[in-house]
């Protein structure tokens, strides 16, 4: 994964600047959200963006992202079904990882909130994939959130997919 800031991570370098964002700032902070979302555009092929962010509420956040090009994908339902696998594979990359060092950091857990953005929303062309959606992500156990509250798919990734 790539961050603005720190570059180049993988899962475990990703996972260690998390834990140490939120235990340097868990004692001012309101709580954190930790977000996993997916984006993506058609050009020649279908270029997917999927982010993780963390959001330290009231306060901004850090983000990191992968970019990967894959066959085309012309299918709204089929774009958004991918866009929101991918989400959930990397959310359950993420919180593997997190797991095993859980029990080594100091801060407390129930300040962190984790959920999965989707790119699509009530208005416009996705509306009708939406109770899909949702419940699948449900189903895995993860919370979710559906435009305009999906920043992380419909911001972040979106900005990046362009």
């Amino acid at each position: 994964m790539i961050s603005p800031t720190y570059g180049e991570c993988d899962m475990e370098r990703v996972v260690r600047i998390i834990t140490d964002y939120i235990r340097l700032r868990e004692k001012e902070s309101e709580g954190f959200n930790l977000i996993v979302g997916t984006d993506s555009q058609n050009y020649d092929n279908t270029k997917v963006v999927v982010v993780i962010a963390v959001q330290n509420i009231g306060h901004g956040g850090i983000f990191f992202y992968e970019i990967r090009r894959i066959k085309k994908i012309k299918d709204i339902r089929r774009k958004l079904l991918y866009e929101t696998n991918i989400s959930l594979l990397y959310a359950d990359r993420l919180l593997s990882v997190l797991e095993r060092c859980r029990d080594q950091e100091e801060f407390k857990w129930d300040k962190v909130n984790f959920c999965v953005h989707i790119d699509a929303g009530m208005n416009g062309k996705t509306r009708q994939l939406v109770p899909e959606l949702v419940a699948w992500v449900k189903a895995t156990g993860y919370d979710c959130r559906i435009k305009p509250d999906s920043f992380a798919a419909s911001s972040i990734a979106d900005k990046l997919s362009k």
